[in-house]
């Protein structure tokens, strides 16, 4: 099958959540894109937006390893983080070698698509947008908060999430793979801090009202501290509709399996909680729910199955 007869299936998101998703999928017979968030202000990606006034390469750096295709010690170099060295200590390779290669194009961009050809890479990789943004989140008593990283600190109900410099210019070549897509995917993470930093892009929601194609959102399996406190499956749908419409979900995938009483207590040390599912309330939003056995346990802690979860997305297509 050439390559323009394959099914395009677009991945949205950023985290810990998006490379599980990402790794299972480049297996498929599909023509693969990733659309990932740049907004990350912590760490490594933090220290380089700030010195070098790029965007933050870390969650490209994670979507790069789950696409590429090479020997595992070149993956171990480029992952590598260093913890000696004065100015070295906390940087990845990976995120230095973005930096250097957006230095020699001259664009962040050109730089993730030169590394992604000598890294081997199955598929597109696509930064939301080729400039610096800062995520804004305001909370329900009106307080503001800058920074990806200080946005969950506050431990209060978030009532939205923006971007500045308004408007953020989306990378064309995303908001065209949304168009001429056959599926979307809306991946799980930290809602408001790696899922929806991509949505709220101008253009981008747009885009996902217009395309032709079904946009399915991965729910999450546990609440995250900070971020969705004791928020259902439909309040993780909410919010994404609060902030860019309706009309832009037409599925959500959920697990279907009890989580373990000692995975939960682990999980509630860091105060997180099993996501309700609360099916009544996705069916009156509209939304064809798919319920599967999509997670498993890894020392305690819940991963998606990347083999599970990509069956699943391609029977949709």
């Amino acid at each position: 099958m050439s390559q323009s007869d394959l099914k395009k299936v677009v991945v949205i998101g950023g985290g810990t959540g998006m490379p599980v998703l990402l790794r299972g999928l480049k297996k498929q017979p599909i023509d693969l894109s990733a659309i990932v968030t740049v907004a990350d202000d912590g760490g490594s990606s933090g220290r380089l937006r700030s010195e070098m006034e790029m965007p933050a390469p870390g969650d490209i750096r994670n979507v790069i390893a789950a696409l590429s295709d090479v020997e595992p010690m070149l993956m171990d170099l480029f992952q590598h983080r260093f913890t000696k060295g004065n100015g070295l200590s906390g940087h990845s390779m990976g995120n230095l070698l973005l930096a250097a290669m957006t230095s020699v194009t001259g664009d962040f961009y050109n730089g993730i698509k030169e590394i992604s050809r000598v890294l081997n890479v199955k598929g597109n990789i696509y930064p939301i947008a080729n400039q610096n943004m800062f995520l804004h989140a305001e909370y329900e008593d009106g307080e503001v908060v800058v920074g990806e990283s200080n946005i969950p600190k506050a431990n209060k109900r978030i009532k939205r999430v923006f971007l500045q410099p308004n408007p953020v210019l989306p990378l064309p070549e995303a908001v065209l793979a949304i168009r001429e897509a056959d599926l979307v995917v809306i991946a799980p993470g930290s809602l408001y801090t790696s899922t929806l930093p991509n949505l709220i892009v101008p253009q981008i929601g747009e885009a996902l009202r217009n395309t032709k194609a079904k946009v399915v959102y991965v729910c999450n399996v546990m609440t995250q501290a900070g971020e969705t406190n004791h928020y259902t499956a439909s309040d993780h749908v909410q919010a994404i509709m609060d902030h860019i419409g309706t009309g832009c979900l037409q599925s959500v995938i959920v697990h279907n399996k009890t989580i373990a009483r000692d995975v939960q207590m682990v999980y509630a040390e860091e105060n997180a909680e099993p996501v309700k599912y609360d099916l009544d309330r996705l069916r009156q939003m509209g939304l064809e729910i798919i319920e599967e056995d999509i997670v498993k346990e890894l020392n305690h802690s819940l991963r998606h199955d990347t083999d599970k979860v990509a069956k699943v997305l391609c029977s949709l297509i």
